[in-house]
């Protein structure tokens, strides 16, 4: 009975003990660091810096913030600061939606900071808004702003983080300098060509056939127009093997022999997610023109042009496809 009491005594008298003593503390290491220190975020866009972070030997989870955001001259910067609505899906969207409505309902408004931290991750991004036109941009020398990391065993300061925002351009590819936002040509060119011109040579993407991008309104449509040397109107109905209904992600097409218009959703593409509408890793749309032909010697010649791009401002936008040399044979040899 003795024996037995004193164990007892014993075992309470440890379980108390332990009881007592401090929760474990969580690290925060020495050797956490940001492996990318400026950021140049285009404007108009949202764009996202991720995997940036390397954690080191710090516990998780950690909390994030943006501490001190300010200009290059030490002014605040409200500009960053403040929320402002801005749009996020609220569901996936995966490129089988049916209308615009559809598409519409798996996205929502929510006000965020136009640059911002992911609390648990230390990524960044840079929210597209309609006011991004009081954002420094270069040749300014944009912001700085500190970093404080944080759990429960302690915080950790990383600063002077630099954000050198350049001026919208709101297509891809692009012919506006990021600097400038100026025009440094008239067009852009195709992704890629093969098609015979009516004089009997190859065309070329670089000096045959040029793309000009066109914002004619405040709408939601796309429309593609293919034009001559002397721009005159090529029928869209000569590509007739163009998968006109699935070419773009886009509803109520209508055509004639000038132009081939959609009401869209933008951006183009929705999202990096790959659709049939995008390229391989669904970073751009893509769209392909088609025509076959017979040509000398009895070849049967498939044709294409193909032309990858991004579209960021929602707008009534224009994309004319300028035969400047020579306009493509349709017909056969």
């Amino acid at each position: 009975m003795k024996i037995g009491a004193c164990l007892g005594i014993a075992l309470l008298a440890f379980s108390s003990c332990r009881k007592n003593l401090p929760e474990e503390r969580l690290s925060i290491a020495n050797d956490s660091k940001y492996t990318q220190t400026i950021f140049k975020p285009v404007l108009g866009r949202n764009t996202l810096f991720n995997n940036i972070f390397q954690y080191g030997n710090s516990s998780k989870p950690l909390d994030f913030k943006i501490v001190n955001m300010r200009t290059f001259d030490g002014s605040p910067a409200p500009e960053l600061t403040e929320t402002y609505p801005v749009t996020v899906w609220k569901g996936i969207y995966n490129g089988t939606e049916k209308s615009i409505e559809e598409i519409e309902a798996k996205r929502t408004i929510e006000n965020h900071p136009l640059f911002e931290i992911r609390p648990h991750s230390g990524d960044f991004i840079m929210w597209a808004a309609a006011n991004s036109n009081m954002i420094k941009a270069q040749p300014d020398s944009g912001y700085v702003f500190d970093v404080e990391m944080s759990n429960s065993g302690g915080r950790r300061y990383f600063q002077n983080l630099r954000v050198m925002p350049l001026r919208e351009r709101p297509y891809e590819p692009s012919n506006l300098d990021p600097i400038t936002g100026q025009g440094t040509s008239i067009s852009v060119n195709p992704t890629s060509i093969f098609m015979m011109g009516e004089r009997g040579q190859p065309l070329n993407t670089r000096d045959d056939v040029q793309v000009l991008f066109k914002k004619t309104g405040k709408g939601n449509s796309l429309t593609f127009k293919f034009i001559d040397s002397l721009s005159n109107p090529i029928d869209p109905n000569l590509f007739d093997e163009t998968d006109w209904a699935n070419l773009v992600h886009g509803f109520n097409m209508k055509k004639d022999d000038k132009m081939v218009r959609y009401d869209v959703a933008y951006p183009i593409p929705l999202s990096s997610y790959p659709t049939r509408y995008t390229i391989p890793s669904g970073d751009q749309a893509q769209v392909v023109f088609r025509f076959s032909r017979m040509a000398f010697g009895n070849v049967f010649q498939k044709n294409y042009m193909t032309f990858n791009f991004k579209i960021f401002e929602k707008a009534d936008w224009e994309l004319t496809f300028w035969f400047k040399r020579d306009k493509p044979k349709f017909d056969n040899d």
